[in-house]
């Protein structure tokens, strides 16, 4: 099988370095893996059957939906499937989770999700939305109303996470988390024993970046 990891145009702009070494630890464990930096919406040309490791709720709806002969499968199924990764033990810290909105129906992302918590020590305490009744955390508005409304719908969705830290397998909402007041931990960054680190975030700065990149790659 033809595979090649796609770590997403936010998880690049986020941490680089983590990137690469998530794609030598692929490399290792699953045999020799291409990487992919072109944005999932300016048609990377793949050979038909390839199979695509996705990190991004986004790029895991778009391969699955918009190429043809083309099958992707998320970092998070093939980690809760492994025998080959050394998982942290979080010694039982509670935390809720944002499910997010492109793999809102994928209810395979949200197990294996949950499996991966569960084997990092991780109590989840679920917010009232959560799974297939998440909702957005505010972000997928930026650029169609306010930015100050963006950010008051962003605060409201983090009041509702039940606890203070709040895990993400979504950039955008990491940093939603930061604005509305939450200790977010990003998933790569919890299997890496990694600080979750907001950099940028204020919405317009942020999707400014984001649009840079996609238009550079």
């Amino acid at each position: 099988m033809n595979r090649v990891f796609a770590p997403g145009c936010a998880f690049i702009l986020y941490k680089p370095k983590l990137v690469e070494k998530l794609h030598k630890f692929l490399n290792k464990n699953l045999g020799v893996i291409g990487i992919l930096q072109l944005c999932c919406k300016n048609q990377p040309k793949l050979i038909a059957g390839t199979e695509v490791i996705n990190v991004c709720p986004g790029c895991d709806k778009r391969y699955r939906q918009n190429y043809k002969d083309i099958s992707t499968i998320s970092l998070w199924e093939i980690l809760a499937e492994s025998n080959f990764f050394s998982f942290p033990d979080c010694n039982g810290k509670e935390m809720s989770i944002i499910d997010a909105c492109p793999t809102r129906s994928e209810v395979r992302v949200h197990k294996a999700i949950r499996s991966l918590l569960d084997k990092m020590n991780i109590t989840l305490i679920e917010p009232e939305k959560t799974g297939i009744k998440s909702t957005c955390c505010g972000d997928s508005f930026c650029g169609k109303i306010s930015t100050e409304k963006v950010k008051m719908m962003m605060t409201e969705r983090a009041l509702e996470m039940p606890v203070e830290d709040v895990v993400t397998y979504c950039v955008s909402c990491t940093k939603s988390l930061f604005i509305g007041g939450k200790k977010p931990h990003y998933m790569i960054d919890l299997l890496f024993r990694e600080e979750t680190i907001p950099k940028t975030i204020d919405p317009d700065q942020w999707h400014k970046e984001l649009d840079e990149y996609i238009e550079s790659h």
